[in-house]
């Protein structure tokens, strides 16, 4: 890259914030070739220039959030065009790409239309105003996508905060389990994480534990709060909530997959529980591995009843339990999570910002802001 072209790419990057100009990338070996292309663009793009594909990538690494779209000869040295936009795509699949080439192929245009998912391809000699026109397109495509990409965002992060606001209206509604589905998602995380579960897995996961308890938000207080044991009556209410929750779970189409994992989280691994009775492994995974944390969090936390067991007295029965009310398999390696989970559950809120996928994946804050708007 000679002084010239340095000069290019340095004022196409300081301009990149000046302005509101998109980047465009232009590759090919034939300086006078690149000349050309220079003067078709400059005044419109913010221009960066390569004379092949490894010096390509470069740029493309430097600038892979910038650059909107690249414009590239196939026959240079050391890199074909083909080989460059196939790494292109594997670095930012956003980038437009367009492909100029003097020799036609079959080959060619199979490999980057498969393997690049090319734009436009064009051959040499072409003219300016041909070359204009496919890189306006292609430069409203990538904006249009780009605008695309924001709005799905935007409404991903509503989407889950309104998650963690109707989470927070339910824990909030009763004091002693205040924080109680916070830390239900945070075990569930813990144990999920270590069993190297698909993240989009865990995902779903962490929504069904922020969501597990919802079928409580229409329970009286009287029966929630009782400061003692239920009756029958007050418990068959009670034992209603994981149908009533799986129900309005089913009725979000976005979770309607989760419905099951919420609907199963007090069924246990002999068949005693409840609401259907299901054994083994007819209990969802997911459902398994939520039971386990509500189960830890109900015998570590103060209730209107007695106050809060200790982690240990709570790791001791999960054990004891292995293989009758828990997954002897989970089971098992939440016991041998303990530390991790006792060090989580000293500090809920910081240990939730460091498992968490969806504080991961849309950078939204734990704030008590869900929980205020809720009262």
């Amino acid at each position: 890259m000679n002084v010239d072209d340095l000069k290019d790419n340095l004022d196409g990057v300081l301009n990149l914030s000046n302005n509101s100009k998109q980047t465009v990338l232009i590759v090919d070996d034939e300086e006078n070739n690149l000349q050309l292309l220079k003067r078709t663009f400059r005044g419109q793009y913010n221009l960066l220039t390569a004379h092949n594909g490894v010096e390509a990538l470069e740029v493309v690494k430097q600038n892979k959030d910038s650059i909107a779209l690249i414009v590239s000869d196939q026959r240079m040295p050391v890199m074909e065009g083909t080989e460059f936009l196939k790494q292109v795509k594997d670095i930012n699949p956003s980038i437009i790409k367009i492909l100029l080439t003097g020799h036609v192929g079959t080959d060619i245009l199979v490999s980057a239309i498969n393997d690049c998912d090319l734009f436009q391809y064009i051959l040499k000699p072409f003219e300016p105003e041909e070359l204009k026109i496919a890189v306006e397109s292609g430069i409203s495509k990538y904006i249009m996508g780009s605008n695309n990409k924001l709005y799905y965002n935007e409404l991903r992060e509503l989407f889950y905060k309104t998650i963690r606001a109707i989470s927070n209206a339910l824990d909030t509604k009763d004091a002693y389990t205040n924080g109680h589905s916070l830390r239900v998602t945070l075990y569930s995380m813990i144990l999920a994480k270590e069993l190297n579960l698909d993240e989009t897995f865990m995902e779903d996961i962490e929504i069904a534990g922020l969501l597990h308890d919802i079928g409580k938000i229409a329970m009286p207080k009287s029966i929630l709060c009782k400061n003692g044991k239920l009756n029958d009556e007050e418990f068959l209410v009670m034992k209603s909530h994981p149908v009533r929750g799986g129900k309005i779970v089913f009725n979000i189409k976005k979770l309607q997959m989760i419905s099951e994992w919420v609907k199963a989280h007090h069924e246990k691994w002999d068949g005693t529980g409840y609401p259907d009775g299901l054994k083994g492994e007819a209990i969802p995974f997911a459902g398994r591995i939520i039971a386990l944390a509500d189960t830890y969090d109900a015998m570590t936390s103060t209730r209107p009843y007695r106050t809060a067991l200790s982690h240990e007295y709570a790791i001791s029965e999960i054990e004891r339990c292995a293989g009758t009310q828990f997954d002897p398999t989970l089971a098992k390696l939440f016991v041998s999570l303990s530390d991790k989970i006792d060090e989580a559950r000293k500090n809920p809120e910081e240990a939730y910002k460091k498992y968490s996928f969806l504080v991961k994946n849309i950078d939204f804050k734990i704030t008590s802001e869900a929980s205020t708007q809720a009262n």
